[in-house]
């Protein structure tokens, strides 16, 4: 990205990294046409691609501007200093927009659950079982409307949804 950015004038670099955050953000993102002279297809690709990345990791990990500029290390510090001058003025709008891509991942929202701990003594096939159950009653609204979901899991199905939970955590805190 270094040898790259530096080929544009600093201004050009500021209104080419606020188009990046546009395209980001769901409006028009830069035009290739526009910066065919300055890059091939593959360099503008890459080029694009690592200023979105950067984009979304910085304000997805609440980076500091240190933490950027170390990041930025390989591009001239006028360059560095105009990505890092883009990013803090948009980065609310860049958090808002990584906050909609989540949400988009479903439409359905929890709303309330219950749940139950079983000890299941015996079943038809054995005649001491002794296992213990989690009944989990969950009310989903999807598309306004209210629709209940009950789950009955074993102590290894628990343990694999509470780690998906927590992985689906991580990425939430993230992206705040």
């Amino acid at each position: 990205m270094a040898a790259s950015l530096s080929r544009l004038p600093i201004t050009d670099c500021l209104k080419l990294c606020h188009r990046v955050v546009d395209g980001l953000c769901g409006q028009e993102p830069p035009l290739r046409g526009d910066y065919s002279a300055t890059w091939s297809l593959e360099e503008w690709l890459e080029l694009i691609n690592s200023l979105t990345a950067l984009f979304r990791m910085v304000v997805g990990n609440n980076s500091s501007d240190e933490e950027v500029l170390a990041g930025l290390a390989d591009v001239d510090s006028g360059h560095a200093q105009a990505l890092l001058s883009v990013l803090r003025a948009r980065e609310e709008e860049i958090h808002h927009a990584l906050l909609d891509r989540t949400i988009s991942i479903s439409c359905a929202t929890l709303q309330d659950f219950d749940w139950q701990l079983k000890l299941a003594l015996s079943s038809d096939k054995i005649s001491s079982l002794h296992t213990p159950l989690l009944s989990l009653n969950l009310d989903v609204r999807e598309n306004g409307h209210l629709q209940p979901v009950t789950v009955e899991m074993n102590r290894e199905e628990l343990n694999t949804l509470i780690s998906s939970l927590e992985a689906a955590n991580k990425v939430v805190l993230q992206l705040k």
